[in-house]
């Protein structure tokens, strides 16, 4: 069976970026067809953020359940230790994801954006051919926008499949492993390997370099680092992973070659953008080494075809791409449109977690900036405390410019500190100083509060420490 639609605007990837498009698309009034070969919501909502938050959610639940047996805690006793079964926690992980999916759905119908089913294949700039469920739909679009997102990256000795699993294969385990070991110790690998850890796995972390989490500075790595020793995650540094065989892990070192015995293999070493399989190659479009090359409205170098997300660079994140998304469609109904955004926030959630947004002082200061930088400890924040999170080495960071004191970044470690992130970013966007900070009345009891003192302590008065 074979149907031909022509349309004003075609998105094809239905993850964070594409429906983001479709939906602002066609509330603008613009036809709109979108095209998706899987579950709608994508990578992020599917088999990454989303459900990676559900467990480590879970995991967290069940390690705070087993402090209160025996002796108990906080005048909680339990006569029995808890148990936790992987395949239970998935299922309430798929529970969710089908709901946010479903919900994608509804509002892109609400929108009266059409939605294919299958593989899209471009022909040119202009068309494509989506096959999927046996059937053939030929789409003529007047705007096409790429939204094919990313994917894992493989290590040469290291393909996927079997015992060597990808952060997304890893998220739907029917049992817990009982020796994991982690290759790449960067956010994704250090989430997942803490939660496994929570959830009663041994862990060992294999990173080629010297450091954990190199997206952040060490200040804000501390923490974390603290948490692993005190809960045995074995980390080891200036080590590659170099092949798998027969529940044998083989690991290169400047000590020579050895071998670790682990029943699974998380590689986490990366992701890079999709552009295989849709037709790239028909496409006359300029690349940014293995990135699709933009301008700041998010426009390729063919006429009125747009790219957006992953796709088109770092930082992969989902709220980046649906940003670029809302931008793109705007830009095609007539507005006047460019992404530039102060600052794009961040959150890695390990255990504590680490969130930000803006320029860290040693990036200021390599920026050119002359900069005064104040923190203020989550011990001395009273909510913290009351929430058992007051004792991990967290805190709140501002950097500011020394001269007008405008707020440059803003970065925090502690639990339950992602959620100060939309403050953190908002601050920077509209141009805040220090002194605004410090003028704003903040809710007590709340972790909020510390925003409010580290702004303080930038100026020199903090009063709470």
């Amino acid at each position: 069976m074979s149907d031909a639609i022509t349309t004003q605007v075609l998105v094809v990837g239905g993850g964070p970026g594409g429906y983001v498009a479709a939906i602002r698309a066609g509330q603008l009034g613009l036809k709109t067809v979108l095209v998706e070969a899987d579950q709608l919501g994508g990578t992020c909502l599917i088999r990454g953020c989303i459900p990676s938050k559900a467990l480590i959610h879970s995991a967290s639940k069940f390690a705070d359940l087993a402090q209160h047996v025996g002796d108990g805690a906080l005048g909680i006793r339990l006569a029995a230790p808890p148990t936790f079964e992987l395949g239970g926690a998935v299922h309430w992980k798929n529970g969710i994801v089908t709901r946010l999916s479903g919900g994608v759905a509804a509002l892109l119908k609400k929108a009266r954006v059409q939605v294919i089913g299958g593989w899209a294949r471009f022909e040119d700039g202009k068309s494509c051919i989506v096959e999927g469920d046996g059937t053939t739909t030929h789409i003529t679009a007047e705007h096409v926008i790429i939204a094919t997102g990313s994917v894992p990256v493989e290590l040469p000795g290291l393909p996927f499949g079997g015992d060597v699993l990808s952060s997304s294969t890893a998220l739907s385990l029917p049992e817990l492993p009982k020796h994991l070991a982690v290759i790449g110790a960067g956010y994704i690998g250090m989430e997942l390997g803490i939660a496994f850890r929570k959830m009663g796995a041994r862990v060992t972390v294999i990173e080629a370099t010297d450091r954990m989490l190199p997206s952040y500075d060490s200040d804000l790595v501390k923490p974390v680092s603290k948490w692993c020793r005190q809960h045995d995650i074995d980390i080891r540094f200036d080590t590659r992973a170099v092949g798998y065989s027969a529940g044998q892990l083989e690991l290169e070192s400047a000590d020579g070659t050895s071998t670790l015995d682990c029943d699974k293999v998380l590689v986490t070493v990366g992701r890079k953008p999709n552009t295989q399989g849709w037709g790239l190659d028909r496409l006359v479009i300029d690349m940014d080494g293995a990135f699709i090359r933009v301008n700041d409205s998010c426009q390729t170098s063919m006429r009125k075809v747009w790219a957006i997300g992953d796709v088109v660079g770092e930082p992969m994140l989902a709220h980046k791409a649906s940003a670029q998304g809302e931008m793109v469609a705007e830009i095609i109904a007539g507005e006047r449109r460019k992404f530039a955004p102060a600052a794009i926030p961040a959150v890695c959630f390990t255990e504590p977690e680490i969130a930000g947004a803006g320029l860290s002082p040693d990036e200021a200061a390599a920026a050119g900036f002359e900069v005064k930088v104040g923190s203020f400890p989550l011990a001395a924040n009273g909510r913290s405390l009351t929430m058992e999170g007051g004792t991990d080495g967290g805190f709140v960071r501002v950097t500011a410019r020394a001269d007008n004191h405008l707020i440059l970044g803003v970065h925090a470690v502690g639990a339950h500190v992602s959620e100060l992130t939309g403050a953190f970013v908002q601050a920077i966007e509209m141009g805040a100083v220090l002194e605004d900070l410090a003028g704003i009345i903040q809710v007590h009891p709340t972790v909020s509060e510390a925003f409010h003192e580290a702004a303080l302590a930038t100026l020199g008065h903090a009063i709470h420490a």
